[in-house]
């Protein structure tokens, strides 16, 4: 028989013994790991969303949009804010700052393929979320200014978008289309949407580009406080763009979409995308795609551009940038992709 101090050394290996297995493989453990991965799992997640300027039709949706996701999807954060648009936008994704944003069919074809404005810099890595709805190139003018057509702006104080707009972008495709070098041939003021409207309203501005969803904030102010007017772009020019880029679309702002406009505007308009970096994980853009799609009505309070838009038209016209595989996924079980 084993002595009373063998027996309490002999008990004390036993219990160093069940609290090794239970530390090292017993059932602890596992409790253990299960809270680390819930712990894990519930991390918050922020998104970047640069929208554009606070008086064009991005940044109240955006704002709206991001409210929405924070709202739906739990351990997401995703923050809005104002920015330059388009250009700045696919700028801030490819840096790696932003992860979510908008910008127009065109611009973003332009980073994919690494051409006109992003020669040097090309983005390959951006990836359509959802193509939303049709944003046309809104010319407004002073109704003194003398300007009766686009080609007239030659010579006269214009603001053709702030650097690294899309409206930048678009003047410097428009406006050689009637016979202008750019921007050399009007008196540029590189400014956004409400400096615009300030100059206007003080007489120092004959006119300026708004690329924006209808109706803009932006031309509803020109409109009521700087007597401003809308003119359209001829049916000529607008075939010869639509020929040379092919993300152009024809579309008429109806008489009365702002004030003192009595008559049907002619334009061109090119498609608004919501898009994302590829390296956004596919779960989170699926359940944004989701909650986005399915609560799409809860967003129409922010802008009435909302009831333009149609998930039918979601994968359509993409100027061939890829889908993102989370929102694929969500398409895919709509029956929206073949």
């Amino acid at each position: 028989m084993l002595g009373k101090k063998k027996w309490h050394v002999l008990l004390l290996c036993m219990l160093s013994a069940v609290l090794v297995l239970s530390a090292c493989g017993g059932g602890g453990e596992s409790a253990s790991g299960e809270e680390s991965k819930g712990e894990e799992k519930s991390k918050p997640q922020n998104l970047n969303f640069p929208t554009a300027s606070t008086t064009g039709t991005i940044y109240p949706l955006g704002s709206a949009m991001a409210n929405l996701w924070n709202t739906e999807i739990e351990g997401l954060r995703v923050n809005a804010q104002a920015s330059n648009g388009g250009v700045d936008n696919l700028n801030q994704l490819k840096d790696g700052e932003s992860h979510i944003s908008f910008a127009t069919s065109g611009i973003i074809w332009e980073a994919f393929n690494g051409e006109r404005g992003f020669k040097d810099r090309k983005y390959d890595g951006v990836r359509i979320v959802a193509g939303l709805y049709y944003n046309p190139n809104q010319f407004v003018v002073r109704k003194d200014s003398g300007i009766e057509s686009v080609g007239d702006i030659k010579g006269k104080k214009f603001a053709p978008g702030a650097t690294g707009s899309t409206p930048e972008v678009e003047s410097s495709i428009i406006l050689p289309a009637y016979g202008m070098s750019y921007p050399d041939d009007i008196k540029a003021n590189f400014v956004g949407f409400t400096e615009a409207i300030d100059l206007m309203r003080n007489k120092q501005l004959d006119g300026a580009l708004i690329q924006a969803g209808l109706p803009t904030a932006a031309v509803t102010e020109m409109t009521q406080t700087a007597d401003g007017v809308l003119i359209g772009i001829e049916p000529e020019i607008r075939k010869q763009l639509m020929e040379e880029y092919p993300w152009y679309s024809e579309m008429t702002i109806p008489a009365g979409t702002y004030e003192n406009q009595d008559k049907d505007v002619d334009t061109l308009a090119i498609k608004m995308m919501l898009i994302a970096d590829e390296s956004v994980d596919d779960e989170t853009i699926y359940q944004m795609t989701k909650v986005f799609w399915e609560k799409l009505g809860e967003l129409e309070s922010s802008h009435a551009i909302v009831k333009q838009m149609d998930i039918e038209n979601a994968t359509t016209e993409l100027a061939g940038i890829p889908l993102h595989e989370g929102a694929k996924r969500y398409y895919e079980e709509k029956g929206l992709l073949k």
